[in-house]
């Protein structure tokens, strides 16, 4: 019997591990959240209702985090930390399965502007998962702002839990978002419920307009919104301003491939390439999910079903694979509909903040990409600091590759926080 570990327990990860134990794999499944169903199936009490079966037929593992992975011919080992992340005492283990499905998923991507970095300022993901998971609003009156169906959700979660959202801005012309969505036929019944909601509500939906400034002393007080040309440059003289305590911007979603890169998995534009079996570059380890492509979470499913069903040493059927295909599709179109303008610079100021954890400014970014003694993207790191912070260039990586070439993705032999008295003791827990 072969055993496969799944890390993550979102949409991918558990699709993989019901189509890998239909096929007769041993299955482990480790998620860092104590419940799983990732954050599309985020509820007030966790995410285990509807996986009661699948998590009793499989070894679950919440709360851990695989802080290294080594990867040697056909060989995998699978560092492994148990228990809450802030907590003490967490269990050190060592798996070393047939095959490892990577399902990690991906991170809401937010381009900065000015005044970004003020509280109140929230990503769309942190807002819903606020919503979502605690009922929280994140503020009483809430702009939702950015570009993707994200938004939507994200603006109907707020409303579910008494925030007065005042507009739903996206940056994309809406000849761009049709030429993308016009073959969505699948999708119109949640378009035309989210159209109902925001109708019922009050909220205005605002194609080809952004957020450009957030204003405030202590915290957000006010946004300034601008309509802005198909390559998101800003349309001089059509600045609105809004006053509201809490704004959610979201730009689409950046992958997490630091368990991928650890293992040495080659990268294609950022995402984990994947072949037509959801094989990676290295021996034994596959890929599913938001990490190989933003799709969604029908995307994730179909994907992860089929590396389950591969990793297990079975054949996806050809229905499997018409769906991955057709999910991957869609996929591209909505890549098609709400694209990444190439004129949003433009927004920033000299001292707009960039890298968030370091403070380093979009002129100090230009002025080191500009000198010939920081060549290459790590001197320009060691020269600005941008990506060296907590979040390691989580956030603000894509930003900084994408004004100055300064960001590329090492390998790291640590791919998450460990404590050093966690990493001094070698010790395994039974």
């Amino acid at each position: 019997m072969r055993w496969v570990v799944i890390v993550g327990a979102g949409p991918a990860g558990l699709a993989a591990g019901e189509h890998a134990l239909r096929a007769g794999a041993r299955v482990t499944v480790l998620d860092q959240s104590d419940a799983p169903g990732g954050q599309y199936h985020r509820t007030l009490y966790g995410a285990q209702a509807g996986f009661e079966s699948l998590l009793s037929r499989c070894e679950w593992w919440p709360e851990s985090t695989v802080w290294a992975l080594e990867a040697t011919g056909a060989r995998l080992r699978i560092h492994v930390l148990r228990g809450p992340a802030d907590g003490s005492g967490r269990e050190r283990h060592t798996l070393e399965p047939d095959a490892l499905i990577l399902a990690t998923g991906a991170h809401d991507r937010t381009l900065p502007f000015p005044g970004w970095q003020l509280p109140g300022v929230f990503t769309a993901g942190a807002a819903q998962a606020l919503a979502k998971g605690e009922r929280v609003a994140v503020g009483r009156r809430v702009l939702v702002a950015g570009a993707g169906p994200f938004l939507l959700p994200v603006a109907e979660s707020l409303l579910r839990v008494g925030a007065d959202v005042v507009a739903v801005l996206e940056a994309n012309p809406a000849a761009t978002v049709l030429k993308g969505w016009r073959a969505g036929v699948r999708k119109t019944g949640e378009l035309a419920r989210y159209a109902a909601t925001f109708v019922r509500h009050r909220v205005p939906y605002h194609l080809g307009r952004a957020v450009v400034e957030s204003r405030g002393d202590d915290r957000v007080r006010e946004v300034v919104t601008a309509r802005v040309r198909a390559d998101w440059s800003v349309v001089p003289g059509t600045e609105r301003t809004y006053e509201v305590d809490a704004v959610c911007v979201g730009h689409g979603f950046t992958p997490q491939p630091e368990l991928a890169v650890a293992a040495g998995c080659v990268l294609d534009g950022g995402f984990v390439g994947v072949d037509s079996a959801q094989r990676t570059s290295v021996s034994a380890v596959f890929a599913a999910g938001e990490i190989t492509g933003i799709g969604g979470a029908d995307a994730a499913r179909a994907e992860g079903a089929v590396a389950g069903r591969v990793a297990a040493g079975g054949t996806p059927s050809r229905d499997l694979l018409r769906e991955r295909d057709r999910t991957r599709a869609f996929a591209r179109r909505l890549k098609t509909a709400h694209p990444i303008g190439a004129a949003w610079p433009g927004w920033l100021r000299d001292d707009t903040i960039v890298c968030r954890c370091e403070e380093t400014s979009y002129k100090e970014l230009k002025t080191a990409a500009a000198d010939p003694a920081t060549p290459g993207p790590h001197a320009l790191k060691l020269g600005t600091r941008a990506g060296l912070g907590p979040c390691q260039g989580r956030i603000c990586g894509p930003t900084v590759a994408e004004l100055c070439g300064g960001a590329e993705r090492h390998h790291r032999p640590i791919a998450q926080p460990i404590r050093l008295g966690e990493l001094a003791d070698p010790k395994e827990t039974p």
